[in-house]
């Protein structure tokens, strides 16, 4: 029983020592993918189960100051990632074609990996959008997709670390710090307050930006299966199918927060028309119009053809009562001048 598993402890130390890159071999988090599932773990547990717990008597915490350095810094390291990945390789030597791992010492393959390490070590940081969200009660904000968006990612860039630290799948990592730079200066806008919120209208399309980077991945990562390029098969399926259902899942977004709130906002507000209010045919019935107007009654169609069940039919504009010299004789008595308040 003790050789069985001494055999499966060695038979796993092989998977990483011998297929892994040994440039990463002693960098930190990077000798086994165990301590990155537990911290990944530690944190679903953390944002879903005992921070709601622990903040559920508590006050919301005061983080307006906290989250404007938090994003600022964000911004910057964003930034310093786009450009390492940039002068790493896509900026000159790189093919957006077909690009396999440069595994030597060449300084800009060398430099490359150590963008790549700090892009894992980055979706780590990000674990504090959450715990900002939990800390001050925004428990509506930690939704299956931002846990999951967040919870796989340091799990899936290890893998990307340990065995393919260049080539074509950084690309994902190239268009995900750019939007990461545009995602956390709208952050660092909105944390200041309404002074500058009216300037950050854009959400929206922040969200549609989201999208378009997963299909541009999507395309990028499945176009190897169509052409011979030096680079493992195993990662164009597992970025391109990340790419995948991140799409879903922004897509499912942005439906429930875009369209269902176009489709839920409330009717535009009645036009006063020569001081009355007036007011559309609504199921066949036409509303009560206040403050001196005509009587209500109700119509076949929401059209009222000449007189109908002994009423009067409504011209299309309530103020053609006061150019005709009707309104008076409708209500029987004095005008009240006085327009109705909306």
């Amino acid at each position: 029983m003790a050789s069985y598993i001494k055999r499966l402890v060695d038979g796993y130390n092989d998977i990483w020592e011998k297929n892994g890159d040994p440039r990463v071999r002693d960098w930190f988090l990077m000798s086994s993918p165990l301590p990155t599932l537990i911290i990944c773990f530690t944190y679903v547990y953390l944002v879903k189960v005992l921070g709601p717990r622990i903040m559920g008597n508590r006050k919301p915490l005061e983080l307006r100051r906290v989250l404007i350095g938090y994003n600022f810094f964000q911004v910057v390291f964003s930034t310093w990632l786009f450009y390492e990945c940039l002068m790493g390789g896509w900026l000159h030597h790189y093919s957006f074609r077909c690009q396999p791992v440069d595994y030597s010492d060449n300084p800009v393959a060398n430099r490359m990996v150590h963008a790549c390490w700090w892009y894992y070590f980055s979706k780590f940081t990000e674990f504090m959008d959450t715990i900002f969200f939990v800390l001050r009660k925004k428990n509506q904000h930690v939704s299956t997709l931002h846990v999951i968006h967040h919870g796989c990612m340091p799990m899936s860039v290890w893998f990307g670390v340990k065995f393919t630290p260049g080539g074509h799948s950084t690309f994902f990592g190239l268009l995900n710090t750019f939007v990461h730079i545009i995602m956390y200066f709208y952050y660092m806008m909105a944390a200041m307050g309404p002074k500058y919120q009216k300037y950050i209208w854009w959400k929206k399309y922040l969200t549609s930006l989201q999208m378009v980077q997963f299909i541009a991945i999507m395309v990028h990562a499945f176009q190897l299966l169509f052409v011979d390029c030096n680079y493992p098969r195993a990662f164009v399926w597992w970025i391109g199918m990340h790419a995948v259902m991140f799409f879903f899942l922004f897509s499912d977004f942005y439906k429930q927060a875009y369209r269902h709130k176009r489709a839920e906002s409330p009717p535009p507000k009645k036009k006063m028309i020569n001081g009355v209010k007036n007011t559309p045919a609504i199921n066949g019935t036409h509303e009560t119009v206040k403050n001196g107007d005509v009587p209500s009654k109700t119509v076949s169609n929401g059209v009222a053809n000449g007189n109908t069940n002994g009423y009067i039919a409504a011209p299309k504009h309530v103020s053609s009562y006061y150019v005709n010299g009707d309104y008076l004789r409708l209500r029987g008595g004095k005008e009240n001048s006085e327009p109705e308040k909306e």
